[in-house]
């Protein structure tokens, strides 16, 4: 058997139900993994050993009676923006450093109810704004297979810890590519669900009509267990969607015969993408038509614009909802204010970082008066053509084939002073998020630096199961997702 903590949700629950180990043992081993190693990876911001190991007792007792369920006694960690009522939730953000919500986010809710064990707050880009992870006030995440290099963001502390076996399995938020970039960074699985099919009460808005809460796990089947668990409709969420739920686990079944790939010829320009990234992907399509897949050019025309639409949508958005930071209802305040004008800004300076910073006057003087028509809207505008893009792609085919990155990660500090090159990372996944479509990443390969390479599948609304399954049958004709960090 291998070590606890290297299992997967899938071969843990096993062991579980059939009595092999308990939860506690399995959470202990999860503890020391963190004890060992997180020091050299920065993947939490806070670890909750006491809290983890009391539910990892309940969870115990809840098998022994015959009442347990796939994720009962696993050890999840979650990113550091999604509600815990019993765990700080600071966003990775000084003005929240203290704050501790007197509430559970629904995801947390629904994991609390599966009977899940939560380890701790995973680190992440300041309010999920970055491509790095590098943004955080407390810390940076460094990527587990080379410690030099970002693991991507914003949701990095996650995939790094589901990376380096810190965690069997755990929840991002992505905006613009926030799971899938670092999943592929890391060489774990990733996926973004349709908007609307997860709830995103108790997710601290960055950009509303864009962030979705998905999984992250060691392998297609984990991720299926996951989103089970964490889908379905929520009242409490304006925007979540009356839809039943698949069950997903289920449909890792089929075969891809019949199933038509299509290969948008906007995402494979050669220009700007990394020699050994477009190798691991074609190679990766390749593997796909050996399975029995059919593989089509399809054209999403629109492409070209997704970053500079979003990069004024999500930042319009976040300009919005990081109003109410202003040091009278919570989080951090600054003292030495000698009015209400001087107290907001020295505590939105203080309390914000740069790259906030940045993204807050951006998306305020996009919705001034006199530029709303000349960027919001046109931007919105864009935003609706890409949408008509995938509907006609999808016409003619199942699934989208794309990189999710056009370079493996690259070096702490690499970008961090130059923003236009780092909101770059997101060229191939922020369509998906303008679409509200589903897409996930999936290990394809390695660049000759042993440096991780994700495949990205899209695919219309509320076709989670079909992406799943073909990465389910991706991963049985290669190893890659097998593979560990040198740690």
């Amino acid at each position: 058997m291998r070590q606890l903590h290297g299992l997967t949700i899938s071969e843990a629950a096993r062991l579980l139900a059939a009595g092999e180990i308990s939860s506690q043992q399995l959470t202990r081993a999860v503890l020391e993994r963190i004890d060992a190693i997180d020091g050299r990876i920065g993947a939490y911001i806070t670890v909750a050993a006491d809290t983890a190991l009391a539910q990892a007792a309940t969870a115990d007792a809840a098998l022994a009676a015959g009442r347990g369920t796939a994720l009962t006694g696993i050890p999840l960690a979650v990113k550091d923006l999604i509600c815990t009522r019993d765990l700080p939730t600071t966003c990775a953000s000084k003005i929240l450093q203290d704050f501790v919500p007197p509430y559970d986010a629904a995801v947390v809710e629904k994991l609390r109810q599966a009977g899940a064990v939560l380890v701790g707050k995973a680190n992440m880009d300041e309010f999920a704004m970055g491509s790095s992870t590098e943004n955080s006030a407390f810390q940076i995440t460094r990527n587990p297979w080379n410690r030099n290099h970002v693991p991507g963001g914003s949701s990095g502390g996650s995939a790094a810890a589901v990376s380096a076996d810190l965690c069997l399995g755990a929840l991002g938020s992505d905006t613009g590519g926030s799971i899938r970039q670092p999943a592929a960074h890391c060489s774990v699985v990733g996926l973004k669900p349709t908007y609307g099919r997860v709830s995103r009460f108790g997710l601290v808005a960055f950009a509303s009509s864009l962030d979705q809460i998905g999984p992250l796990a060691k392998d297609s089947r984990d991720c299926a267990l996951l989103l089970n668990a964490i889908s379905g409709y929520d009242k409490r969420d304006s925007t979540s969607v009356p839809r039943d739920v698949p069950d997903f686990v289920a449909g890792l079944k089929n075969d891809l015969k019949g199933l038509t790939v299509g290969i948008p010829a906007e995402y494979f320009d050669t220009r700007g993408i990394d020699a050994e990234v477009l190798a691991a992907v074609r190679r990766a399509i390749g593997t796909m038509e050996t399975l029995g897949a059919r593989c089509l050019e399809v054209s999403l025309p629109h492409a070209p614009y997704a970053v500079a639409a979003y990069y004024v949508i999500a930042p319009s958005e976040a300009s919005s909802n990081l109003a109410r930071y202003d040091g009278v209802k919570y989080g951090f305040r600054d003292h030495r204010q000698t009015d209400l004008m001087e107290m907001y800004r020295r505590t939105r300076t203080a309390g914000f970082g740069p790259e906030v910073q940045r993204r807050i006057i951006l998306g305020t003087y996009a919705l001034s008066a006199g530029y709303y028509d000349a960027y919001y809207r046109k931007a919105s505008q864009v935003r609706t053509l890409i949408m008509r893009d995938f509907e006609k792609a999808f016409a003619n085919c199942d699934v989208i084939a794309s990189p999710v990155a056009p370079t493996p990660a690259f070096e702490i500090g690499a970008k961090v002073d130059d923003p236009l090159r780092m909101y770059l990372s997101d060229v191939f996944t922020l369509s998906a998020n303008l679409a509200g479509i589903p897409a996930l990443s999936v290990p394809c390969g390695f660049s000759s630096a042993g440096l991780p390479i994700g495949l990205q599948l899209s695919g219309p609304h509320f076709s989670e199961a079909r992406l799943l399954n073909v990465a389910w049958q991706f991963e049985q004709a290669t190893d890659f997702h097998l593979k560990k960090p040198p740690l």
